[in-house]
């Protein structure tokens, strides 16, 4: 009697301990599934349902780093920031050597504009993999992004020491120099990004304001030129050219790039207004009263629309002043007062259009709001009789 009750304990063991194995064995194949389908849907950028695959996966094993880890990432694509950092923040918790999910924090801390964390976090993963150039990269951009330029310089330098290929360190790198007033240095650093990347508009803009400080307006407007070939498609690379040739004195070739600006892109208000500047100061300079009506010409088609920006009526109600259509140009500078941003130009023109036509209460008004938007002791001598005028 007790050998079969011994033997029937034995074999209830021995069951218990087989549907326990089952079950195990069962759990883990659905949580390997569960990850499969999470990596699949996040690898399609189906957010949503790796985080709904992620989530069934740490419903088995919570204590998951690899779990964690996953819907961090995901949560990060779908911009839901806290969320990924509370679950890569378990993921470094649960494995304090995993370089990923540390690198990841980064990433979303600095997504998050807290870039003395990110820094911390990439500092963290340079100490358990110190040959990552990328994520040497990422520290210098958050330093420099936490306005400490030489920790940048140094994490950059050590990023081009394993990989002297890296355009972007380089680039990083020049920028950081500039700051530092570094010349020379950053300018070796932004051609040789060049060198390595000839699209890269980020490092050609970066060379138009240095060679533009120092003088060198061949060479800038050569960039110029340069990022307007790369970008066919953006008119605002045209009208930089065209207004880098006017304030050099180059007004020919200033108004050769804007009319071909023009002709490419005839609704583009932004090359509109530049060739109408450019227009109405030649013909202030030279009392033309030819350019005057080409700067007419050039402004009047952008300015019937609703959303005509605040400068296209400001630069058209100067040109209508000019030509003596006083009536239209009070009209037109009416309205510029009414948009935002506010130009105080607005105001300073529709002041004199004001006061030609009798209507010194709206002159008043106008000149007294331009001297407060611009501060009555930088008012010129013109402005100051006529405030005191109208007063």
């Amino acid at each position: 009697m007790r050998r079969h009750l011994i033997l029937s304990v034995g074999l209830a063991s021995l069951l218990v301990g087989a549907l326990v194995a089952w079950y195990l064995v069962r759990q883990e194949r659905e949580f390997q599934r569960l990850i499969a389908t999470g990596d699949s849907a996040l690898a399609q950028n189906e957010t949503f349902g790796a985080i709904e695959a992620f989530s069934g996966a740490l419903a088995l094993k919570d204590d998951s780093m690899l779990a964690h880890l996953r819907r961090g990432d995901a949560y990060r694509r779908r911009g839901e920031l806290d969320e990924a950092l509370r679950d890569l923040e378990q993921a470094v918790a649960l494995d304090p050597s995993a370089p990923a999910p540390v690198e990841l924090s980064g990433d979303v801390n600095a997504a998050m504009g807290r870039y003395d964390q990110a820094a911390e976090n990439f500092r963290a993963f340079t100490q358990l993999d110190d040959r990552s150039p990328r994520v040497l990269y990422k520290l210098g951009l958050a330093y420099y992004r936490n306005r400490q330029i030489d920790q940048a310089i140094g994490a950059l330098q050590e990023a081009l020491a394993l990989d002297v290929r890296f355009a972007e360190a380089h680039y990083l790198l020049g920028v950081c120099l500039r700051d530092r007033s570094d010349v020379e240095e950053a300018r070796k650093s932004l051609t040789r990004a060049l060198e390595l990347s000839p699209t890269f508009a980020a490092v050609r803009e970066e060379l138009v304001e240095l060679y533009d400080d120092e003088g060198r307006r061949r060479e800038a407007v050569e960039q110029l030129e340069a990022l307007a070939a790369l970008e066919p498609d953006r008119p605002e690379r045209l009208v930089s050219v065209g207004r880098a040739y006017a304030s050099w004195g180059r007004t020919d070739a200033a108004i050769l790039t804007l009319a071909r600006a023009a002709d490419r892109f005839p609704d583009e208000p932004a090359v509109r207004i530049a060739l109408g500047q450019l227009w109405l100061d030649v013909a202030g300079r030279e009392d033309d009263p030819v350019a005057l009506k080409k700067a007419l010409a050039a402004l009047q088609p952008i300015t019937v629309s609703p959303s005509t920006p605040t400068e296209a009526l400001v630069v058209y109600g100067e040109a209508l002043l000019r030509s003596g259509e006083t009536g239209r140009a009070e009209q037109a500078l009416v309205e510029a007062a009414t948009r935002r941003p506010v130009d105080p130009l607005v105001f300073r023109h529709l002041g004199d259009a004001a006061e030609r036509l009798g209507h010194r209460a709206v002159a008043r008004d106008a000149i007294l709001r331009y001297a407060a938007l611009v501060g009555e002791d930088r008012l010129d001598r013109q402005t100051t009789d006529q405030l005191s005028r109208l007063r």
